[in-house]
């Protein structure tokens, strides 16, 4: 059984957060680490919070273009050539202080970071003479810091744009009657709060009074408004779009589905994922493996190439200043945090790097059946007069009159599929476990299932007949019947949902076989399986039951993920390899079970999410691909001579803003089949 984030209450530094070559990617301000942790991030290793003014940067850039200025047109001029040498100094001194003292800060604590690197690099270049260099190259090297911060950053704002989705005062009923704004988070359980149209709902609870169109898509990512009215869900963050609305408080404004979702997404960002590990264990190796290689060109090419003291270690500076991992640290996370915001928009919540990447390697899914694949709730599907020529209307106002009285939800099923008027009804009875009777007119009538029309003895080979043609099809037979005979049947059925097909025909386009597991009987989960295009199902299976089918799978297919609604889905939600919640907005129970939240209810978010998965992998790939090959390329440049510092500084630039450029696609409301 896996362990989820969401129980998890360490949170780990995003990378880049340790360095100022790449800004945090994190969805609130850090926190400080506690005493004796460190980062685990090789490559980073700055300590500001912010990368150095923009007028400073170009101060310290027109300074560094003066310097080299000066030494191309200085000659034999001392003074030209000390001016020079005094403004690249400033502009070294404007551009990389930060950079000079983080870099100290890790060489004392033995770390071998890129801004460590950066300080010797530069301060190599100055000593050696190369000083318009070794200038031009800090203000280049800061103001790239200053790029990748803010590009970095738009993955951070699509996260923290959630925040502030809620609106901060709420109208709220007084005791006296009168309505007052108080602040959301001052408002009380059970309080009856009003939301006129065009404003956000800043609390989730149940309509109360009033009807309007909600758009829910910060919430559940629907492109479309729903109805809402008495006594449905109303979610904080989502907006009132044509008329006013009341409701009862359900959850405080820390604890609703708005709030859940933040938190788990924040959680997400501080789980590594796989490939984001990976690299980091690299980067630990990698960067002190360079600085090495620099240290031996700097000290052996002498002996071994012939080369002069001051050329071997310009081109030692030149490959500490190559070798930066600067690209290769920043490409996962950047591309991880744009896939769980590009997730999150489309009602899709995934707890955490690991599930994310994991997703594509699923090879089956397995599917509950109520509230998964169908509806979740009855609805009448068919209903016939089982005499020719009866008046069809007079028979379902009839049905109406006994169906709108009993809180049965098949009663209630039939009553909102007839949706007529009702007769007056005398002498009402609910009869238990069988359905209900009343008079209409002097007659009576009941309307009942298989049981109660047998007790009447009013059962025919032709009623037999139809009920089992309609219980084949899994459906619930009630029937109307007189003193004398049943004149009418009514079927009422789970229907699935209009895209569940969609769904599962999806699944099967990208090689993920479905199974259908249900605790209904087998011949009602056959023929909802069937519909909706299911190769295999399972029926009247209990919990324990859902739990050995889900390993069964595993055996014979490998990864599989599960996708259930219910309490009785977590057993197998928590074997699976990636466990996907239905319609968990509002369902505690389903939101801390699974790897990947569904907040919308659409099973096609679950092949939207294996395609992500299948896309942010090789972007993954892109990014690792494009940050080691160009450094490859220029590592050998730079030991064969031919690389100077400005090609190094525009090779690393260039390779980090590639990939965060490429990471940031995955921001794209559409997602390319893989």
């Amino acid at each position: 059984m896996r362990n989820h984030p969401m129980a998890e209450t360490r949170h780990t530094p995003a990378p880049g957060s340790a360095d100022g070559c790449c800004a945090p990617v994190s969805a609130t301000p850090p926190t400080p680490p506690p005493q004796g942790t460190h980062d685990a991030h090789a490559g980073h290793d700055h300590d500001h919070d912010q990368p150095t003014g923009v007028a400073r940067l170009g101060a310290a850039l027109a300074l560094a273009i003066g310097a080299e200025a000066l030494h191309f047109f200085a000659g034999d001029v001392t003074s030209l050539k000390y001016a020079g040498l005094a403004i690249a100094a400033v502009a070294i001194w404007l551009a990389g202080a930060e950079t000079y003292a983080s870099g100290i800060n890790a060489l004392r604590r033995g770390r071998l970071g890129i801004n460590a690197l950066m300080s010797v690099a530069v301060t190599g270049a100055f000593v050696i003479g190369q000083w318009p260099e070794a200038a031009m190259v800090m203000a280049l090297y800061a103001i790239a810091e200053l790029i990748e911060a803010r590009a970095a950053g738009r993955a951070r704002h699509a996260i923290q744009s959630l925040v502030a989705l809620a609106p901060e005062q709420a109208e709220v009923l007084q005791a006296d009657q009168r309505w007052a704004a108080v602040h959301a988070a001052d408002v009380a359980l059970d309080a009856i709060v009003r939301i006129r149209p065009g404003a956000r709902v800043p609390l989730d609870g149940i309509i109360t009074a009033g009807r309007s169109a909600v758009n829910q898509a910060p919430i559940t990512g629907e492109s479309l408004p729903v109805d809402r009215t008495v006594s449905d869900m109303i979610f904080a963050g989502t907006i009132n779009l044509t008329g006013e609305l009341q409701f009862r408080v359900t959850a405080a404004a820390a604890n609703t589905t708005l709030a859940r979702i933040i938190h788990a997404v924040e959680q997400a960002q501080g789980t590594r994922a796989p490939t984001q590990r990976l690299v980091d264990r690299f980067a630990a190796i990698y960067t002190p493996s360079v600085f090495l290689l620099a240290l031996a060109t700097a000290l052996l090419t002498p002996w071994l190439m012939g080369l002069t003291w001051l050329a071997a270690l310009y081109k030692a500076l030149v490959l500490l200043v190559v070798a930066c991992p600067c690209a290769l640290v920043i490409s996962t996370p950047v591309t991880v945090v744009s896939a769980l915001a590009a997730a999150a928009r489309r009602g899709i919540l995934i707890k955490g790097g690991s599930y994310l990447e994991g997703m594509r390697f699923l090879k089956a899914m397995a599917l509950d059946k109520t509230g998964t694949v169908t509806e979740g709730r009855p609805r009448l599907v068919e209903w016939a007069t089982l005499e020719p020529g009866a008046d069809k209307d007079g028979i379902a106002r009839i049905a109406m009159s006994l169906a709108e009285r009993s809180d049965h939800p098949v009663s209630k099923a039939i009553a909102q599929g007839l949706a007529c008027r009702a007769h007056k009804i005398d002498g009402f009875t609910a009869l238990a476990g069988r359905g209900t009777q009343g008079a209409i007119d002097g007659h009576t009538y009941v309307l009942g299932n298989h049981r109660l029309i047998e007790e009447r003895q009013q059962c025919s080979p032709a009623i037999e007949a139809a009920l089992e043609v309609h219980e084949r099809q899994g459906r619930t037979v009630t029937l109307l019947a007189d003193e004398n005979a049943v004149v009418a049947i009514f079927a009422v059925a789970d229907t699935i949902k209009a895209s569940s097909r969609q769904a599962v025909a999806e699944l099967k386009a990208l090689g993920v076989a479905t199974i259908m597991l249900s605790g209904d009987n087998r011949a009602t989960a056959g023929t909802i399986a069937l519909q909706a295009g299911i190769e295999e199902s399972h029926g009247h299976l209990l919990p324990q039951d859902k739990l050995a089918q889900i390993r069964a799978l595993q055996q014979r297919f490998g990864a599989t993920g599960m996708a259930g609604d219910g309490i009785n889905d977590a057993p197998a939600l928590a074997q699976s390899d990636t466990g996907f919640a239905m319609g968990a907005a509002g369902s505690d129970t389903a939101m801390e079970a699974a790897d990947v939240v569904i907040m919308n209810d659409d099973l096609r978010c679950i092949p939207e999410a294996i395609r992500l998965s299948r896309r942010t992998h090789a972007v993954l790939v892109q990014n690792i691909s494009l940050a080691l090959g160009i450094k490859a390329v220029f590592i050998v440049l730079a030991l064969a001579g031919s690389a100077t510092m400005w090609m190094a500084v525009f090779a690393d630039v260039g390779a980090t803003l590639l990939v965060i450029a490429n990471g940031l696609r995955l921001l794209r409301r559409k997602t390319a089949a893989a």
